[in-house]
């Protein structure tokens, strides 16, 4: 085998390799940062059902501010709470008149909460974190549906 064969050989085995290390560092730290953080797995909240799901490990450190803000948007409001880094959502309320509902809401108590309201063929969903005490909107995105031909 030819010399130059060899080192193509070993450079693809090593691209090989660097991509699926890469592949693994990225889904690990995705998984913390997308609802799986370091206080724990936040269930998520059926508004129709008055339970709140199973506790999770997540709880303030004693002697937390508790801090609380609405957010406010066009499909009504989510009120926040933050008690030190743990967040909690304690309400939401959809703008029913213009239409909108809520899908999901994730009550806490974890590192984020998240929201999803919709109206007919749009959905928001939106999650709040606690930056240094203060409930922060950390992610927000607005999905069209596409429309059903049936």
């Amino acid at each position: 085998m030819d010399k130059r064969a060899g080192y193509v050989i070993a450079w693809v085995v090593c691209a090989v390799v660097a991509i699926a290390i890469g592949l693994l560092a990225v889904s690990t730290v995705g998984a913390s940062v997308s609802d799986r953080g370091p206080l724990g797995d936040g269930d998520v909240r059926d508004p129709s059902s008055n339970e709140a799901g199973p506790d999770t490990e997540a709880s303030p450190l004693p002697g937390a501010e508790t801090v609380r803000a609405t957010i406010r948007r066009e499909f009504g409001e989510l009120d926040v709470e933050c008690r030190g880094a743990v967040a909690y959502a304690t309400d939401a309320r959809p703008d029913t008149a213009a239409g909108w509902d809520v899908v999901s809401f994730e009550p806490g108590p974890d590192d984020d909460v998240d929201a999803v309201f919709s109206n007919r063929g749009r959905s928001i969903e939106f999650e709040v974190f606690c930056n240094r005490g203060e409930p922060t909107l950390a992610d927000y995105e607005e999905n069209t549906l596409p429309e059903d031909d049936d």
